[in-house]
């Protein structure tokens, strides 16, 4: 019987915000010069409020929220080019986690998932324009639960798609309190790192 193998995005999938600060790989960094806002406020007054509150749990959309919060930021462009601007900026893949999925999805034990949090627009460019649609089976992610990680009613839900196995799923995720969070719903969860977390784990390096 095949494994489920699950994924985080961010710090994981991709190479962006990650738990071990040394890991963090800033989209933003060229924001001010480039849009004309500060990033350091974009966080302030937009991450760490309407975005964490609203639209990362599908309350509101991403668009509708830079409509409001932009303009009071000194942006006066479309919301649309400034979503696309951070869409594009926040892609950098990590592709040798990505070559090892290849290999899990080639040895046919695996059926492979993305687990994230995440709103509706974002997950549709991963999965679309990145192409996670092309390796994983489904990605789960926070906006089409409608909470987030490490809400046990987000590990419910993958285990609802997902079906039981002979082998719990295996989650790879740069989050503590995530990886917590799994373990307590009966995942095998590994704090992921770098991909060596990843390609040492003894069933994976059985089918590499």
């Amino acid at each position: 019987m095949t494994r489920a193998v699950i994924f985080d995005v961010d710090g994981v999938l991709i190479n962006g915000y990650h738990s071990n600060p040394e890991r963090v790989v800033p989209w933003d960094k060229n924001l001010l010069a480039d849009t004309g806002v500060d990033p350091d406020r974009l966080r302030q007054e937009f991450t760490f409020d309407i975005f964490l509150k609203k639209v990362i749990v599908g309350e509101m959309a991403f668009i509708d929220a830079l409509e409001r919060r932009l303009p009071s930021l000194g942006y006066k462009g479309s919301p649309m080019a400034f979503a696309r601007y951070w869409l594009e900026k926040d892609s950098n893949l990590n592709h040798p986690v990505l070559e090892v999925v290849r290999k899990l999805r080639a040895s046919g034990d695996a059926r492979l998932y993305v687990a994230t949090n995440q709103e509706h627009l974002r997950a549709h460019w991963l999965w679309s324009v990145l192409g996670l649609g092309d390796l994983f089976d489904d990605i789960f992610y926070s906006a089409r639960i409608g909470v987030r990680k490490p809400d046990p009613k987000f590990y419910r839900f993958v285990d609802d798609r997902i079906g039981t196995g002979q082998e719990p799923p295996l989650f790879f995720d740069d989050s503590e309190p995530v990886v917590a969070g799994a373990r307590q719903a009966g995942w095998e969860a590994i704090e992921f790192d770098t991909v060596d977390d990843l390609i040492d784990h003894p069933w994976v390096k059985a089918r590499l």
